[in-house]
């Protein structure tokens, strides 16, 4: 499930479960085990344990005019009116901040009592990767060097000339900190370290998230996968 959509799809984690499903049952029907692996921790809710999110149709008009107000002054609009949904989604995350007000505009209830619960359909054997702190934030400080070596500085201009400046590029970790350097607003050596930086945070609140799934094994692989 590499580059399946253009960047104009608000893609969700709805519609990652659809997709991911009929990968798996791909994967079962010729005999081999499907790998699920990533970084977003609600998808994995979603698709793996007993996780159902509410059934709401989008609503373009709500999600473009909630667009043009600042992420800030939406986050505390979500804290006054879902404050559960509120305290589990991260106050810079505006597309997730929109659609949990999205579906209390549609619903008038919040996200929070909206959600429900289903039967897990697949039998899951959690495995979990982690490193020491110092040897983890190394290795970000590593990909990210790669990044600009491997050119993301020429993929960033080629998407911006193709698809211009919609919220799903220039909101993105990585593009967001070329944006920035393009625009003069930071240095070649600042952009790197501003994207060093937001990886670390991120990779922060996805082991914080991860954390919290008892079943998950960290750092102990079967047999058959250390061969």
């Amino acid at each position: 499930m590499m580059d399946i959509i253009e960047p104009e799809v608000d893609y969700s984690a709805g519609l990652y479960e659809l997709d991911a499903k009929k990968c798996i049952e791909d994967i079962i029907s010729r005999g081999k085990t499907p790998i699920i692996t990533g970084g977003t921790g609600l998808y994995y809710r979603v698709l793996l344990e007993n996780y159902a999110l509410p059934k709401v149709e989008p609503d373009c008009e709500f999600r473009n005019i909630a667009k043009l107000e600042e992420t800030p002054e939406l986050y505390e609009k979500l804290k006054k009116l879902d404050p559960v949904s509120a305290a589990k989604i991260d106050s810079n995350d505006k597309k997730k901040i929109i659609r949990a007000l999205e579906v209390i505009h549609i619903t008038g209830r919040p996200m929070s009592e909206v959600q429900g619960q289903k039967e897990a359909e697949f039998d899951v054997e959690w495995i979990g990767m982690n490193f020491p702190r110092p040897e983890l934030y190394e290795r970000i400080n590593k990909r990210v060097d790669l990044m600009f070596e491997n050119g993301i500085i020429e993929e960033t201009k080629e998407l911006l000339r193709r698809h211009g400046r919609i919220p799903n590029i220039i909101y993105t970790i990585g593009y967001q900190e070329v944006i920035g350097y393009l625009d003069g607003e930071l240095t070649l050596e600042e952009a790197k370290e501003k994207l060093k930086q937001n990886t670390r945070n991120y990779a922060k609140r996805q082991l914080t998230w991860f954390r919290k799934n008892e079943k998950i094994k960290w750092n102990h692989y079967p047999e058959k996968m250390k061969k």
